[in-house]
This record gives C-alpha cells, sequence and structure tokens, in this order.
C-alpha cells in the first residue's frame, strides 16, 4: 500500500509540474492554434460541396444542408470534358516550373550574394529580393496590373514611347504562362535565397583553407557548396 500511495503522489507531482512549467508555452502556442483551427481546418467542411448539388438560396450552411447529394457525379462531369486534362496538365506543368526555378535561382543568388565583399551591401540585396515575401496575392495582383494595365501600365506606356501600340495584356492567353512564373518567383526567390545563402555562409572557412593548400580552390569549393546546399 505504501508503494502504491507513493506512486499516486509521484503522478500528482507530475501532473502539477507540467502545469505549472508548460502553462506559459501553451498560452504562447494557443493564438498560432486557433489560427490553424479558423484557417485550416474549419474551411475543410467546405469540401463537402463537391459531392453536393450545390444551391444558393440563403445563408452557406442552410445552402450546404439543402443542397442534395449527388456523390461523385460532379466529378464524372469534370472528367468527361475537355477542360480536365487541361488543368491537369496545366497543374503539373507549372508545378514543374515553380520546382525547378524555386531551386535553380535561390541556390544561384545565394552563392552571388555570399561572394560579395561588402556586408553593407549584402544586407541591402538580401532585404531587397526578401521583401515581396511578405506580400500577399492581393497586393502582388496589384503590382502586376502596375505593369499591365491596357491604358496606364508600364509596359504599354513604354511601347507607346517607343512607337508601338499597347496591348490588352488580359486579354491575351499566350502571355499569362510567362507573367505567372515571372510573378511566383519573384514573390519567392528572396525566401529560397535566405535559407541557402544562410547555409552557405555557416560553412567554415577552414573548408576553403584546405582545397587551397590541395590545389583545388574552384573545384573543392564548388563541390562543398553542392553538398551543403544539398543537404539544406
Amino acid at each position: 500500500m505504501d508503494s502504491n500511495d507513493q506512486i499516486t503522489k509521484k503522478r500528482k507531482r507530475l501532473r502539477i509540474r507540467w502545469r505549472t512549467q508548460d502553462t506559459e508555452l501553451t498560452l504562447l502556442a494557443l493564438p498560432t492554434t486557433i489560427w490553424y483551427v479558423l484557417f485550416c481546418f474549419l474551411p475543410m467542411f467546405g469540401i463537402i460541396i463537391a459531392f453536393k448539388n450545390f444551391r444558393i438560396s440563403g445563408g452557406f450552411l442552410s445552402n450546404v444542408y439543402n443542397s442534395p447529394w449527388i456523390g461523385f457525379k460532379n466529378f464524372e462531369f469534370l472528367f468527361k470534358s475537355n477542360d480536365a486534362w487541361i488543368i491537369i496538365r496545366n497543374t503539373i506543368g507549372y508545378n514543374i516550373v515553380f520546382i525547378v526555378l524555386g531551386i535553380v535561382l535561390p541556390v544561384a543568388f545565394a552563392i552571388m550574394i555570399g561572394l560579395l565583399h561588402s556586408r553593407k551591401a549584402s544586407k541591402v540585396y538580401q532585404t531587397m529580393m526578401f521583401l515581396p515575401y511578405f506580400l500577399s496575392w492581393v497586393v502582388v495582383s496589384a503590382v502586376g496590373w502596375a505593369f499591365l494595365s491596357f491604358d496606364k501600365g508600364i509596359l504599354n506606356q513604354m511601347l507607346v514611347s517607343m512607337g508601338g501600340d499597347p496591348i490588352n495584356w488580359y486579354m491575351e492567353p499566350q502571355y499569362w504562362p510567362y507573367f505567372l512564373i515571372l510573378l511566383n518567383v519573384w514573390k519567392g526567390l528572396g525566401y529560397g535565397m535566405v535559407i541557402y545563402l544562410a547555409t552557405i555562409t555557416s560553412i567554415d572557412n577552414t573548408y576553403y583553407e584546405a582545397a587551397v593548400i590541395m590545389g583545388r580552390p574552384l573545384g573543392s569549393k564548388r563541390d562543398i557548396l553542392r553538398c551543403r546546399c544539398s543537404n539544406s
């Protein structure tokens, strides 16, 4: 009985100890938890719309509840249409380009900034490249509109000043793959560059000194950078 009482007392002490030590951490994590619940988990309820013949006749919840259940008929309609394969092709193609450019360009810019001798210039370039990452896509679309607007856009003003005719960019679909790729790369380039730059700057100088002693400064430096960037 004594041993059981001791075990029970130890468990109670551990519980009290956990409550007193982790209350502060729990409060710190609470805003993030609430944010994820409100904006990541609750919106998942909207998936049910894909399996219903959704009709708008009132509030959102009443619409979801009153719309009839049709199972996979919406998916059948989608994949029987010609647009489904265009959507799949564009999704896969864009993501391949985003992944490739999202690796190659940040690594290249990180290496170039890492080779700068001026720390002040390096900080300025990092800040300029990292700033677009904090912009929402609404702001990015507004920036794109400032360049592509038909009557006030910067590109059309340049074309008119050079004697050309203005182009209605928003009505010409052949240009938009390049615009979408450019905006995506411009927005995410700074974040990836900072990650790879942190990896490059963390390399000990003794590796480079050893490469110079071995007589292969350039080749060994490329090997060191490639290994560290691939590990990151």
